[in-house]
């Protein structure tokens, strides 16, 4: 039995460190390979992290809630026929250490209650760094205490006064109003009365942050258009069956309107951007998010990654796995990275439409109604007629800051007029 130190592992190109939900081994506790030893969540991603081998766990180099970079020693583990005592598990670097050589030990936390560290409003800890950054800018304490922290127990990291830096100092307006009226912002008490107490989990309140900071960042604008599906609904109903024999996959409307949006972003690059301070990003990739409902209850947003560059049997495929992950909590980190538009289709759940909210630090968002038989007036060289269509409300929530009135319309526009011009005599 060999000591062994267990490091954070690499789950996902772009993922620089994870937080520990919690332990499922205790300290002392013995265990078989593959045995999931914790769960670490990257986003909105939960992992299980396994053993490498069987042993014993011997001790915990942090806790849950704790955010931990990629590649930290996060617990001492004794393994059964190992010879090293640097192994480690994913995609991280290994050290090699002679039996004259003392193991390097981890970083020690650091301590919120340290001297050079201060308390704001009773759950808010400023950092030296973090102060520094605020005198910088002339940020008050006042202000730090509205800024929501991502470190230990709500601290405020380095990471998000810059974010809010970048976000035009949302909050600033609310403290000059305040101070220059001579008088604090109240503290209201609302009776919100009794009943039975539901605790958010850690993604609903994930998701919750994540709205709240949209609508504080982004100036919210939301246009609507109608389409008729007639002639795509026709095609798709007569060809789900030959498409499914064919290449054993669902033809689903998802990969239809996502289809229809890739070409509209390429006719609108614009709307495919990110705003960075006062520089417009112009996405080159054109990765759709499509929000996808886990068995929680919570949503969460798959990527198709360049959907413009995807036939549809290749976007079936595509969209059909990340539902079938995302029911199955399978969803990798990098399956929710990367996208630059969503789509979310509220018609699902029977909504006629939706004022879908931004998601970050996307420049606009989908939502598609329910698909609804209607009589409708269609004119016709004969004149006028009155017939029943498959008619879909489209919204698209856009931030006004990036994207005008003008851009907005006619990108939705074109959108309807993709799914409205659907050939139906398309080849599967």
């Amino acid at each position: 039995m060999q000591k062994t130190e267990f490091k954070m592992p690499k789950m996902g190109e772009s993922i620089t460190e994870g937080t520990i939900i919690n332990w499922l081994v205790n300290e002392g506790d013995s265990f078989e390979e593959g045995d999931i030893l914790l769960e670490v969540a990257t986003d909105k991603v939960d992992n299980e992290v396994s053993a490498p081998a069987s042993g014993k766990m011997l001790e915990h180099k942090f806790k849950a809630k704790d955010v931990v970079p990629v590649g930290e020693v996060i617990a001492i583990l004794e393994l059964s026929g190992e010879k090293g005592i640097s192994k480690s598990i994913g995609k991280t670097s290994e050290k090699k250490v002679s039996k004259t050589e003392t193991p390097e030990k981890p970083k020690a936390q650091k301590q919120l209650s340290r001297p050079a560290s201060f308390k704001v409003n009773e759950n808010v800890f400023i950092s030296p760094l973090v102060d520094a950054i605020a005198r910088k800018h002339h940020i008050s304490y006042e202000e730090l205490a509205r800024i929501p922290g991502t470190g230990k127990e709500g601290r405020l990291r380095k990471s998000d006064v810059s974010n809010y830096l970048e976000s035009g100092r949302p909050f600033q307006f609310a403290q000059a109003v305040s101070e220059s009226s001579g008088f604090q912002i109240p503290d209201l008490k609302f009776d919100k009365g009794t009943g039975k107490i539901v605790e958010m989990d850690r993604m609903r309140q994930m998701i919750a942050d994540h709205m709240v900071f949209s609508k504080h960042t982004s100036p919210h604008v939301t246009a609507y258009v109608e389409a008729d599906l007639t002639e795509m609904v026709n095609w798709r109903n007569k060809n789900k069956e030959a498409f499914q024999k064919k290449y054993n996959e669902k033809l689903t409307f998802t990969p239809l309107f996502i289809e229809c949006v890739a070409q509209a972003i390429t006719d609108f690059p614009m709307i495919n951007s990110t705003l960075d301070g006062k520089n417009i990003i112009v996405k080159e990739e054109i990765n759709i998010g499509m929000a996808t409902a886990l068995p929680s209850g919570n949503l969460i947003v798959p990527v198709v990654k360049n959907a413009n560059k995807k036939n549809l049997k290749e976007l079936a495929e595509t969209t059909n796995e990340l539902v079938v992950k995302a029911r199955d909590n399978k969803l990798k980190g990098d399956d929710t990275k990367g996208s630059t538009f969503t789509i979310s289709n509220v018609g699902t759940f029977g909504s006629l439409m939706g004022t879908p909210i931004i998601n970050q630090p996307e420049a606009a968002i989908l939502a598609t109604g329910i698909i609804k038989k209607r009589a409708e007036v269609m004119e016709r060289k004969e004149g006028d007629t009155i017939e029943i269509r498959q008619m879909m409300y489209l919204s698209l929530s856009f931030d006004h800051r990036i994207v005008d009135g003008y851009l907005a319309g006619s990108f939705l526009r074109r959108i309807a007029d993709y799914m409205e011009k659907f050939d139906t005599g398309r080849k599967i």
